[in-house]
């Protein structure tokens, strides 16, 4: 029997000890200890960039995906997971593309609050491992889910994707056993207080992912 692992997400990398989505942040969060790195991912001006919001691509000072991709493909990161939220619709054949190029694709986690993002990444590499994200009411509410836990409890049934990404306080016992049931993972973002950390391994998530990675310890 395999024993019980949470993952140690940074996001961002690690955004409270440096700027999220930046090569300093991979760095703070290699330093501290994580199994995988979170980064946003948009296009701008013809590219790729780490960027949350159209917003931070329009300062004009976000890292290329291809400069972040070689970064954490050096030896430093070697068994350091990837997850990339995917941001908006159009950016799956090039993301895809690039991961390959630098021979990430196996040790990502490709996740997206858009459905047919995480279509179209399914038609382009059915064997992509592909995470639903979830967020709080007004995100849901934006993004057109009604009974969201049936929606994407059925995802999971059907293999429309592989895991479900959830703001952390939408999970319980019941969401747990749900997503195990369909045999899917059950990742919890972004938690920043410790007993709630520590409150969602008991419980046995797969997955949590922190501002700070130094409250893994």
């Amino acid at each position: 029997m395999t024993a019980y692992r949470c993952e140690r997400i940074g996001h961002g990398g690690a955004s409270a000890l440096a700027p999220a989505n930046t090569l300093e942040s991979f760095d703070a969060a290699l330093e501290v200890g994580v199994d995988m790195v979170e980064f946003d991912v948009r296009a701008w001006r013809g590219e790729l960039v780490l960027a949350h919001t159209l917003l931070d691509a329009r300062r004009g000072r976000s890292v290329p995906l291809s400069e972040a991709l070689a970064h954490l493909a050096s030896d430093r990161f070697d068994g350091v997971g990837l997850n990339v939220d995917i941001k908006q619709t159009r950016c799956e054949y090039a993301l895809l593309s690039a991961l390959r190029d630098y021979d990430l694709l196996g040790r990502t986690l490709l996740s997206s609050q858009i459905p047919s993002v995480l279509d179209t990444l399914r038609e382009l590499e059915p064997q992509a491992r592909i995470g639903i994200s979830i967020g709080g009411r007004v995100a849901r509410v934006s993004h057109r889910w009604g009974d969201w836990r049936e929606q994407v409890l059925a995802g999971l049934a059907s293999h429309r994707w592989d895991a479900v990404m959830a703001q952390h306080r939408l999970i319980d016992d019941g969401l747990l056993g749900a997503v195990a049931a369909r045999g899917g993972l059950l990742y919890a973002w972004t938690v920043n207080e410790r007993p709630a950390i520590e409150a969602l391994s008991r419980l046995g998530v797969h997955g949590i992912t922190t501002a700070d990675p130094r409250l893994f310890a």
